[in-house]
């Protein structure tokens, strides 16, 4: 058995696994836990808007590990895994931003307002964002990728700005699940018992999804590469 079926068989095994999860943590979302004692059934949100936030982390996370290595290699394959990593990380971004103006419509009474976290997490947002225009703004490929690189590794500043926020300005009302905060969040709730199960077993989940999705984009990156490739090849034969 070839390296490259071993792979495509681990790769499929893993996503059935994946699938296996996300259906387990719905489960556990739904039926598991309770209602919370002061938020009641939207709660629930909170489970699939943190294992959101995750996967965008762990996939700007390897933007910034590929653009590294693209830069001390100028090999391709880092360039290809950078480009995936923030297209997966803007999809999971995109469910953090609408899974959390759905919680926030009944805890805060409003669908968005301005608070420092909600406000950096938009910039996050719209900083990778403006990745994918500037890749789609340069034509020469060597240039393109070069640039992507070093833009991949200074976007990731937004998301830890947004991650270090809560816990540094008192005038947040986002809560803080784990960890120190000098504000007074509204909305919170205290991780434990089945609450702490759900949300552990959700950010797991989302982990492996995250694994998942950007290993299939960067696949699929591949196979267009070598389509481009084999089409160039038979234009110059004719």
């Amino acid at each position: 058995m070839s390296y490259s079926v071993q792979r495509t068989n681990v790769l499929r095994a893993i996503t059935y696994g994946a699938l296996a999860l996300f259906v387990a943590a719905m489960i556990m979302n739904l039926f598991y836990v309770g209602p919370e004692r002061t938020q009641g059934e939207v709660q629930r949100v909170f489970y699939i808007h943190l294992g959101s936030f995750l996967g965008a982390f762990l996939a700007f996370g390897a933007t910034v590990v590929a653009g590294i290595a693209y830069l001390r290699t100028r090999n391709t394959k880092w360039d290809t895994l950078g480009v995936a990593g923030v297209e997966i990380g803007l999809g999971f971004s995109t469910i953090t931003i609408l899974t959390g103006m759905a919680w926030a419509r009944p805890i805060w009474n409003t669908w968005w307002t301005w608070d420092p976290r909600l406000t950096s997490i938009a910039i996050m947002w719209l900083a990778y964002a403006a990745y994918m225009m500037l890749r789609a703004g340069i034509e020469d490929p060597e240039r393109r990728r070069r640039f992507a690189a070093v833009y991949g590794i200074i976007a990731f500043a937004s998301l830890l700005y947004t991650v270090i926020i809560i816990r540094l300005r008192p005038d947040t009302i986002h809560p803080v699940v784990a960890g120190p905060t000098q504000a007074d969040p509204e909305g919170s709730f205290e991780v434990s018992g089945r609450i702490r199960d759900t949300l552990f077993f959700n950010l797991f989940t989302f982990a492996v999804i995250t694994v998942v999705l950007v290993w299939h984009r960067v696949r699929l990156q591949n196979l267009l590469d070598r389509t481009e490739r084999r089409k160039m090849e038979v234009l110059a034969e004719l």
